[in-house]
């Protein structure tokens, strides 16, 4: 009987476990899903995010799809930025370890959109190809104004 009072603690670890790894396979799966309608997406814990054109969309993934999702034009953007806490990170020189990763959009009309990621390097992998999709969509809607 003692034997099995040592092992029931490690039973309940394993079957938290085999929830915890079911929960987040539907969380894949309902991302995966909703990421067939992008051009480009990310998964994380934090944050889903996808791009279709122009538009970002992005919100909080469950088993059901992502939800509180939210979205605005990158030719509204006048400036993009990696934040580590709540400082700027210069892509040349990113700093050690990922804490409290964003990619920080300022737009037009005022707002400040944060878009949590886990880790810098892909943060900045998106800022990277996000600086020359706002540049190109830009010049395009310039383009078509003359």
């Amino acid at each position: 009987m003692l034997h099995g009072l040592l092992w029931f603690p490690l039973l309940i670890a394993f079957i938290w476990l085999a929830w915890a790894g079911w929960n987040e396979y539907q969380k894949l799966e309902a991302y995966r899903v909703w990421a067939a309608q992008f051009d480009r997406a990310k998964y994380d814990i934090y944050a889903v995010l996808g791009q279709k054109d122009d538009t970002l969309t992005w919100g909080k993934p469950t088993r059901s799809g992502p939800v509180e999702l939210q979205q605005f034009s990158l030719t509204q953007v006048t400036q993009c930025e990696v934040q580590a806490g709540d400082l700027p990170v210069d892509p040349n020189h990113p700093p050690k370890g990922d804490r409290n990763v964003t990619l920080a959009f300022h737009l037009r009309d005022q707002r400040r959109i944060q878009i949590p990621f886990t880790e810098l390097a892909l943060a900045l992998q998106w800022h990277t190809f996000l600086q020359q999709e706002i540049k190109r969509f830009q010049a395009k809607s310039i383009e078509n104004l003359s």
